[in-house]
């Protein structure tokens, strides 16, 4: 899923990309949450041009291809740092979709 978003071209995304080997999952949102806080290792590249949300629509269908939510990719002091994933409606999932729901589109 983070290779899918950062396969955009957006200012800061080669050094992003080059964080993928050195990123670990550290933490849950939430003990249902599918939202994750990540850990990238010292030895990789860091991203001056990237803060706050990398400038990705990364929409989410459900099965019958309605608009389920999207996908946020945080960078913070440059780093990869979580994957929060949003939704629309009253119930909230409780794992990440499949690559195979998500659409992406470069933001402004």
């Amino acid at each position: 899923m983070v290779e899918l978003i950062l396969a955009s071209d957006f200012p800061g995304a080669v050094e992003l990309r080059a964080q993928v080997d050195f990123v670990q999952v550290v933490a849950k949102w939430g003990e249902d949450s599918p939202s994750v806080d990540l850990r990238v290792s010292e030895e990789a590249p860091r991203s001056t041009a990237v803060a706050g949300v990398i400038p990705v629509d990364a929409t989410v269908v459900d099965a019958s291809g309605s608009l389920f939510g999207e996908i946020l990719l945080w960078v913070t002091d440059g780093c990869l740092s979580a994957i929060e994933y949003a939704w629309y409606g009253d119930e909230p999932p409780t794992a990440l979709p499949d690559v195979s729901l998500i659409t992406v589109e470069a933001g402004p």
